[in-house]
């Protein structure tokens, strides 16, 4: 195999990387802030306190966290069909990944929100403030930086994950890697592929860190 072939090849598995990852994490933000918030604000002393609700939650959040991403991307394929109609290819491998991945960033979001004064909150509690005003301008605004450098560990950690996704047909740089550098012994596709997994990462990390740093100083 040249590096011409490589190259035609790669490009189109690192779309499909690029398009699993993006459409995976705006999911993933939108279900682990969601259900991060929730769990902090119905935990003992928290604004909306409901031990059973929180008990619910925490075990979703385990129980999502405890399986490997191999077995639940397998195990839940019926799932997967269900929602993206089919069971193999980037549209169902984004299906498991959303799904493994939410578990993963709520833990982050509610780290992040413990992380928040407390004599914050209660300032904001004592001037009148609402539970919404609260959540969104006080424990929200205060994390901000702490949520940025946790959804970019998110972000890598699903990078991760379609690597994974693509050795049972998941498509993107994992099925290449597979396919061409690992059934057919070819050096060079290996070598494209680590390299551009690496500076992806790269690249995320440095972006997640500068904004972090950024909103950390507003």
């Amino acid at each position: 195999m040249t590096w011409s072939e490589v190259f035609d090849l790669l490009g189109p598995a690192t779309t499909e990387t690029l398009y699993m990852v993006g459409v995976a994490a705006l999911f993933t933000a939108l279900g682990g802030l969601l259900l991060g918030v929730l769990f902090v604000l119905t935990e003992p002393g928290g604004l909306l306190p409901s031990r059973a609700v929180n008990a619910v939650l925490g075990l979703i959040v385990n129980l999502g966290r405890s399986i490997p991403f191999l077995i639940l991307m397998v195990s839940i394929t019926p799932f997967t069909r269900l929602v993206a109609g089919v069971s193999i290819g980037t549209d169902a491998a984004i299906v498991p990944l959303v799904v493994g991945a939410i578990p993963f960033f709520a833990r982050i979001v509610e780290t992040a929100l413990h992380e928040v004064p407390p004599d914050v909150v209660a300032a904001a509690t004592a001037m009148g403030a609402g539970r919404g005003t609260i959540v969104g301008k006080v424990l929200l605004r205060e994390a901000l930086p702490a949520l940025v450098s946790g959804f970019t560990i998110t972000i890598i950690a699903l990078t991760g994950y379609t690597a994974m996704a693509g050795t049972v047909g998941g498509g993107g740089i994992g099925a290449f890697a597979i396919d061409y550098g690992y059934n057919r012994f070819e050096g060079k596709a290996m070598l494209a592929a680590v390299v551009v997994l690496l500076i992806f990462v790269q690249l995320v990390q440095m972006a997640g860190d500068l904004l972090a740093r950024r909103l950390s100083h507003r």
